[in-house]
């Protein structure tokens, strides 16, 4: 297996399509929740931090809030500019997590979709306080593979972890509410799930599988091995010609505090 990939900025940049394709998008009870818990309203000022293509964006411009979506790599970005770009409350950043560029203390809300656990915490706590209001709340989130929920999943599970590079490094399944807790601060931070569910034909897992950083690419020895067991665990499992991905979506959402 080839060596994991350093810089997290750049582990998605031959990835975009399948991640437009392919990755799930969120449901909207986050909307609903933070309007209840945390009094989100659609004049409330959003940094997406790691915005990637825009999947966690859509549901903030579909409830009026101006986004800034801020991603350090520059394909993510660019793609999430053309799907976004004729959309009056989007706005593109480069940035990073511990380095926003945004004005002090310019933003209601932080957010951050499948991406906290590629961040370096303390400075991007310290970026955090910086940016946002003094009332201002974090609402972090996870699309999280339920890989017992059925044989697929199970099976599908026991690829990655096969064939995938550096999957159990990479599994943001690591970041645990001890590290939340730490990230928050007292009196820390609430968590709440929802169900979430892809329906794919064999193209779809295909494209699903290799939209994560951790697969194989094109050229790599365990590629085309890969996508030959991939093939076996679709027939075996097929039903009507389709799969299914299930997910629970966990948020955490709170006030930073010192």
């Amino acid at each position: 297996m080839s060596a994991p990939m350093t810089d997290p900025t750049l582990r998605f940049s031959n990835r975009v399509e399948n991640y437009i394709k392919f990755r799930p998008h969120y449901p909207l009870a986050i909307i609903t929740t933070l309007r209840e818990e945390c009094q989100l309203t659609s004049s409330a000022l959003i940094a997406d931090i790691g915005s990637g293509t825009g999947l966690l964006t859509e549901l903030f411009l579909q409830n009026g809030n101006q986004v800034f979506a801020v991603e350090p790599n520059r394909e993510m970005r660019v793609a999430g500019e053309r799907i976004w770009q004729n959309h009056p409350g989007f706005r593109s950043v480069s940035g990073r997590a511990e380095a926003t560029t945004l004005s002090d203390h310019s933003v209601d809300f932080i957010v951050a979709g499948q991406a906290f656990h590629w961040f370096d915490r303390q400075k991007a706590r310290s970026e955090f306080f910086r940016i946002l209001k003094p009332t201002g709340w974090v609402m972090l989130v996870w699309n999280e593979r339920e890989i017992r929920a059925t044989p697929f999943m199970t099976a599908y599970e026991q690829l990655l972890q096969r064939y995938a590079t550096d999957y159990v490094q990479m599994n943001h399944k690591q970041v645990d509410e001890a590290a939340l807790s730490g990230f928050y601060g007292e009196p820390g931070f609430k968590p709440k799930t929802f169900i979430n569910r892809q329906d794919f034909d064999y193209a779809g897992v295909q494209g699903r599988l290799l939209s994560s950083s951790y697969s194989p690419e094109s050229g790599h020895p365990d590629y085309k091995p890969m996508l030959v067991e991939l093939a076996k665990i679709f027939r075996a499992h097929a039903v009507n010609g389709l799969v299914g991905f299930e997910y629970t979506t966990k948020i955490y959402y709170g006030q930073l505090n010192q």
